[in-house]
């Protein structure tokens, strides 16, 4: 499954990465869905 960045999703509805981010909020959908495993992945490669 390819990701969309914040500030794409955001164009393409039409508002700025800000109020994407909050609607995001307000619907309860979370704005980093990794595991542990990928969490600590990335952090291991920062």
């Amino acid at each position: 499954m390819k990701r969309l960045s914040s500030g794409m999703a955001a164009t393409l509805l039409g508002v700025d990465r800000v109020t994407f981010i909050l609607k995001l909020s307000e619907y309860g959908v979370p704005l980093i869905d990794l595991s542990e495993e990928e969490l600590l992945s990335d952090i291991e490669n920062a």
